[in-house]
């Protein structure tokens, strides 16, 4: 019957949604829709909605259906792992799949049974749950299946989780309900403070990729942003430099840090001897920002470090995990 199966794993991101079937990633996308307003009717998804984001009429509105992670438009959600499977089903598309769906470490049991619904009106034939810093240590191969400590720090777009694990679980976590849009909305609200300029989250979002970091570097030059003045209403260039966005970054990241602290502080003392010998392993999109393994370093007093595969890492650990299921069961959240 396996040979009528099939596994597909889902890294349901408030940022990007990504499928993966055995090693091939099927499917990457923005998690963004777009809808008709009065109909109540989708329009666009993934790329081509992450397109129209301000400049759509009335009519149509733009808008992420997760917010930190979790579920907040059911139908609207409902709908787009729908299509999400159909695209990625193919020639094989009327044998309903098993997925396994990560969630971040601590929702509520009306949100986890919100996500497996979802899934289950989307076309799954089964679905199974995994707390997203277990299957990002998956993902990274860390040793989580013996009595040692490891540590794990997710910086994701919705959601920053700080996982101890050991024997297959999560020992302690928390999850910090605000990630690299947190850092965009810092870096918006800094620009209007400092300087009287308006400008969107794609803009802010360029700021951070392309002149960010999370400690001072005067080897990354400026950048040109056309933003809209307070005063007047009209159209304004800008000239950002790479301190500009240390400063704007700065409340988010100390935020991110004590969370870290938290976990830390709850840790058993022989784990963390573990943890500091081994370090912790960094992924998530928002641990591309640059020097951000440095600064937790210094302010952890701990060795971070990046993964290789920070992206992707939680989308793979969701196969792994499938296979792993018998051993795993007893520490994932109920379905």
């Amino acid at each position: 019957m396996a040979f009528f199966s099939r596994d597909i794993g889902v890294d349901l991101g408030t940022i990007n949604t990504q499928v993966i079937e055995g090693s091939q990633i099927l499917l990457q996308e923005p998690t963004i829709v777009s809808i008709l307003v009065e109909e109540m009717k989708m329009v666009e998804w993934g790329r081509a909605a992450a397109d129209m984001y301000g400049r759509v009429p009335e009519s149509i509105e733009v808008f992420r259906p997760l917010q930190n992670g979790v579920i907040a438009d059911f139908e609207v959600t409902e709908n787009l792992l729908r299509d999400m499977l159909r695209r990625v089903s193919g020639p094989m598309g009327l044998i309903k799949p098993r997925v396994m769906v990560t969630v971040p470490y601590g929702v509520t049991s009306v949100e986890l049974r919100a996500v497996h619904e979802a899934c289950l009106g989307a076309g799954a034939r089964e679905v199974m749950i995994i707390w997203a810093p277990l299957s990002a240590a998956l993902g990274v191969d860390l040793p989580i299946n013996t009595p040692s400590g490891n540590m794990i720090i997710s910086l994701g777009g919705g959601t920053t989780q700080s996982a101890i694990l050991a024997m297959n679980g999560i020992v302690c976590a928390e999850t910090l309900r605000g990630g690299g849009l947190a850092l965009d909305e810092a870096i918006i609200s800094f620009i209007k403070r400092k300087y009287g300029l308006l400008i969107g989250q794609p803009s802010a979002e360029q700021l951070k990729i392309r002149i960010g970091s999370a400690i001072p570097n005067n080897r990354i030059g400026t950048l040109e942003i056309q933003g809209q003045d307070q005063v007047t209403g009209l159209p304004k260039p800008l000239e950002v430099t790479n301190d500009d966005i240390v400063e704007a970054l700065d409340a988010p990241l100390k935020e991110t840090v004590a969370s870290i602290r938290r976990v830390l502080e709850k840790t058993p003392p022989e784990l963390l001897s573990d943890i500091i010998d081994r370090g912790a392993a960094l992924c998530g999109g928002g641990a591309l920002l640059r020097s951000i393994d440095k600064y937790l370093t210094k302010s952890l007093g701990i060795p971070a470090y990046l993964v290789d595969n920070p992206a992707t890492c939680t989308l793979e650990g969701t196969v792994k995990g499938m296979a792993a299921y018998p051993q795993l069961r007893r520490n994932l959240p109920p379905a």
